[in-house]
């Protein structure tokens, strides 16, 4: 097989599992318009059409459904040998995909990320941040970084920070009009800052007390989807934000932010790396949990 044929082959394995041409170009490394003349010239050379595009959607043909079923197990097995070959390296070489939700993007891998790529120069990092609930599998993440409650069963998690309870926050200039709520359900009658997590999801503000847990659904006139702008907006006084202690220790410090309901908060909960299980971890990935390991999570 020559190279071009062996590219192109990729290219639509690609293609058929991210279910998205741009996806599968972000993925690859390619311009969109490169994946496209990619595809054609492999149709051109079967010649047979693999795939139904539309602007919005991407279907295999039959044809290209049996392609993809015999060629699967291949690629597989390819990456697999080629990954084997890491054990026997000094260093580590590799692509690292990580899914990561923007707190512990801020909060743990911020801070790592001169460490690690100074340690493991073979290694590349390509890190996502998005605050939704990923399909790591789905969208070809090695892992993920996400708050505990948030992960699947089904995964293998890594603990890669402190505990860190979930707390009810506002500014000395918003308590000075509004009283402080003196139990969950005050929260009713305040501007509450609303994180979402995805497109229709967004956080549950949950309390604990004498082992009774609380769920309230708190509505404000701000809703985003970055922790920064919840912990800006709630210092800047326009209503109530319920972030992760250790996120906000600064602001608590300085007192430019001050803890509500702390009896209601005892819970502490962590953020966790995790990874569908698999027989044999990508080196990338093994050297990234011990690195994780040592730098945030020790025993």
């Amino acid at each position: 097989m020559r190279g071009s044929e062996f590219a192109q082959l990729r290219a639509f394995l690609e293609i058929a599992q991210q279910g998205n041409f741009a996806r599968a170009a972000a993925y690859l490394g390619l311009a969109p318009s490169t994946l496209s003349q990619t595809l054609r010239a492999l149709e051109q050379r079967l010649g047979v059409r693999l795939l139904q595009r539309t602007t919005r959607s991407v279907h295999l043909t039959e044809a290209g459904e049996q392609l993809v079923e015999r060629i699967r197990p291949a690629f597989a097995e390819l990456h697999a040998a080629i990954e084997a070959i890491n054990d026997f390296r000094d260093t580590p070489v590799g692509t690292l995909r990580l899914s990561v939700s923007a707190v512990p993007a801020q909060m743990i891998v911020a801070p790592l990320l001169k460490e690690f790529l100074t340690r493991y120069p073979g290694i590349s990092l390509d890190i996502t941040v998005d605050n939704t609930n990923v399909d790591i599998v789905k969208g070809r993440f090695d892992a993920g970084i996400r708050y505990g409650r948030l992960i699947a069963n089904d995964m293998v998690m890594v603990r890669a920070s402190v505990a860190s309870r979930l707390l009810a926050v506002a500014s000395p200039q918003y308590l000075a009009q509004h009283p402080a709520p003196k139990t969950p359900q005050d929260l009713h009658e305040h501007n509450c800052i609303r994180f979402r997590l995805g497109s229709q999801q967004f956080l549950t503000w949950e309390f604990e007390k004498n082992k009774k847990k609380l769920e309230v659904a708190v509505s404000g006139p701000l809703i985003v989807n970055d922790v920064n702008l919840v912990v800006r907006a709630a210092r800047d006084g326009l209503g109530v934000g319920y972030v992760a202690e250790t996120y906000i220790a600064d602001d608590l410090a300085r007192g430019s932010l001050v803890p509500l309901l702390p009896d209601w908060s005892p819970s502490r909960g962590n953020w966790y790396l995790y990874y569908a299980s698999r027989h044999h971890l990508p080196a990338p990935l093994k050297v990234f949990i011990q690195f994780l390991r040592e730098k945030i999570a020790p025993p």
